[in-house]
């Protein structure tokens, strides 16, 4: 077995029951050697910032390569073959971010078993995915997750839409008919299912579904509409579908793990990922946790997202987003506050304040 392969079979070793808090950077530690050592774009900017892999002992002082270098740059480890590239969206001209993956079984699997430790087993829902500006696009990593969801639910009712939004009612008006404890999963790119909720369609047949009903926004408005806040977004739909509670995911083509919200924004993250804030105007200096308190106002901290997926094995498990962000040091839950200026908008849940 490779070591790139035995790196993977420890990520799937990862578990509520038997991780201790060190054990993720004892592993993390481990696979940011083998990429300092096998993947040239990383290794490249670790000597230019003069950094000594073996030198590096705590997971906060690992460098973390900046997001946008997957634009310009082949971010590969062990010279993995590539079995398909996924591309950010982006608008006419723009240089798309380019994730190339060489192990999709591993994706797959790390992705249903993220989404069913945080909602049960796709088996028990039916998946109706409105993702317009993702389907227009055949490389888009949001579109190949769910479509995997989608063979996993087994469910002849589950499926995508484009802009057939009357189909996609009549599927939900079906559905609320239907004498069954599966739930329904409605997941779209936010400006999608905000043309739903305002289409002036009669959704009011919805209240029969809102027990079995999760409405998961993905982020973006692609251009489409004016960017709202997250709260404006949530108060819209839950009025329009008749629910308490918008989810949501974090995840972009970058990464192979997801975070999942439940509402209100706030993020919970699989055992593959961890995220740490940064200081806004030292991109090198990973704010401590440590000496925070968990009863007071001081729980909570801000700074922009660094971002560690395991799952990232065969490009680069360490980045540095151009998300801003707040993290909960009391149960480790964070959310996104905004972006930095002049980065790019786009997907992976985001609402610009």
């Amino acid at each position: 077995m490779s070591i790139r392969d035995e790196l993977k079979s420890a990520v799937l070793q990862l578990s509520d029951a038997s991780v201790r808090p060190h054990d993720f950077e004892e592993l993390a530690l481990e696979i940011f050697r083998f990429q300092a050592a096998s993947n040239y774009t990383y290794k490249e900017y670790l000597s230019f910032l003069k950094v000594n892999p073996t030198k590096v002992s705590r997971l906060e002082k690992i460098p973390f390569l900046p997001i946008q270098f997957f634009k310009h740059h082949k971010i590969v480890s062990d010279a993995a073959p590539t079995q398909i590239i996924f591309e950010s969206s982006g608008t006419t001209g723009d240089t798309t971010s380019k994730h190339l993956v060489s192990d999709l079984p591993f994706y797959e699997y790390i992705s249903q078993r993220i989404f069913e430790q945080f909602y049960g087993p796709l088996s028990d829902f039916h998946i109706l995915a409105l993702l317009p500006s993702y389907l227009e696009r055949n490389n888009s990593s949001l579109v190949y997750m769910v479509q995997s969801f989608i063979y996993r639910t087994y469910s002849k009712e589950s499926g995508f839409y484009l802009k057939n939004t009357s189909e996609l009612i009549q599927q939900l008006r079906q559905l609320s008919n239907q004498n069954s404890k599966r739930k329904v999963l409605l997941i779209g790119v936010t400006f999608a299912l905000l043309d739903l909720a305002e289409s002036g369609e009669d959704l009011s047949f919805m209240e029969k579904l809102k027990d079995r009903l999760i409405v998961m926004e993905t982020g973006g408005m692609k251009g489409r509409r004016k960017e709202l806040l997250r709260e404006e977004v949530h108060e819209i739909l839950t009025s329009a579908f008749g629910i308490e509670k918008i989810h949501s995911e974090y995840g972009m083509t970058e990464l192979l793990s997801q975070g999942y919200s439940k509402g209100d924004g706030i993020f919970e993250l699989p055992q593959t990922m961890k995220v740490l804030l940064r200081e806004i105007n030292d991109p090198f200096k990973i704010i401590s946790t440590v000496n925070f308190k968990t009863n007071n106002e001081r729980t909570l901290i801000r700074g922009g997202i660094n971002v560690v997926d395991l799952a990232n094995i065969d490009s680069c498990c360490f980045i540095e987003t151009q998300d801003l962000g707040a993290y909960n040091t009391e149960n480790q839950s964070f959310s996104i506050i905004g972006r930095f200026d002049n980065s790019d908008i786009r997907g992976c849940n985001l609402m610009v304040v």
